[in-house]
């Protein structure tokens, strides 16, 4: 057996180890210190809660997804350099689960009861990313941080306003996701065909829309 293929059996068994961390335990991180840990909690009304529970979910299981994808892709990636800016990019996603499960177990709520369906659903796909070159790879990644920004300037908008705590979670994972966007983009990414944007526009809102609730 090749030195190439003791190293795929490892990265695979990596990628086996951070997805049942990802989705039933708690994976390894940066251990940035959460934004806005230190702010005072707002008085929250009921239809407040549960409004920040849902965007958190959703917040959670799109990082789920996006653990996956990152995951997937490193996996199939061809060029190392860009397979490590892969697993870097991955573990600051790490962060933002560990962010907005924290802020879900204190407004009460739970994580997506979907969140093994997001990530082997997301996995699949980085790995098929990967497997068309890094070029398309990357400008998937790119295209995906693009839409993510989006859901979290909306979120910003429906956040109640003296929510500070979620608040400051949501505007730190906008700025980390645009920078992953960034990277991409100055690592080579292709700019994808309309249809396929649009198709993964629609997979995001039927994912976003689920995860709300469940």
């Amino acid at each position: 057996m090749t030195e190439r293929s003791f190293s795929s059996i490892d990265e695979l068994i990596i990628s086996l180890d951070n997805g049942m961390r990802t989705v039933f335990g708690r994976p390894h991180s940066t251990d940035r210190k959460r934004p806005g840990e230190a702010l005072p909690e707002a008085e929250l009304e009921e239809t407040d809660r549960r409004r920040i529970e849902g965007l958190m979910r959703v917040n959670h299981a799109g990082e789920v997804s996006a653990q996956a994808l990152y995951q997937g892709q490193a996996l199939a990636a061809r060029d190392h350099v860009i397979r490590e800016k892969l697993n870097r990019s991955a573990q600051e996603e790490n962060d933002h689960l560990h962010w907005c499960e924290d802020r879900l177990h204190e407004v009460g709520g739970h994580t997506s009861r979907l969140n093994l369906m997001w990530y082997l659903g997301s996995f699949g796909v980085g790995v098929l990313a990967g497997l068309a070159g890094d070029r398309w790879s990357l400008g998937f990644l790119a295209e995906t941080e693009r839409q993510v920004v989006r859901h979290l300037d909306d979120h910003l908008q429906r956040l109640p306003a003296h929510d500070s705590r979620s608040r400051a979670i949501v505007t730190q994972m906008k700025e980390d996701e645009g920078h992953h966007a960034t990277v991409a983009i100055e690592n080579g990414a292709a700019e994808l065909p309309w249809p396929v944007r649009r198709a993964m526009s629609m997979v995001s809102r039927v994912m976003t829309r689920t995860a709300y609730y469940l």
